[in-house]
């Protein structure tokens, strides 16, 4: 059967609650370390969209308006010419 060991008084490295005192690199790590996580979210929710799902529509849409299926995208139309093309079909 394992002895316990009572706690003796002593604290946590030696120091009593309330007495410890800041050393100076601990406010610049928190507020680097908060910045930097703060930089990296913005840098995560801004970044391009790359992925294959994208570059396969980019790739589907411009070959069809190559071939004239679909109207070309860049160029303005007016809105009798959409309604014609869509009543047609």
């Amino acid at each position: 059967m394992a002895h316990y060991d009572s706690p003796s008084g002593q604290w946590l490295f030696g120091v009593p609650p309330g007495t410890r005192t800041k050393e100076g690199w601990e406010n610049l790590f928190y507020f680097g370390f908060a910045g930097s996580l703060v930089l990296a979210s913005v840098a995560y929710a801004y970044k391009p969209d790359s992925s294959i799902q994208t570059w396969a529509l980019e790739e589907a849409r411009r070959r069809l308006e190559s071939e004239g299926i679909i109207p070309d995208s860049t160029k303005p139309i007016k809105i009798t010419e959409a309604l014609n093309t869509v009543s047609n079909k």
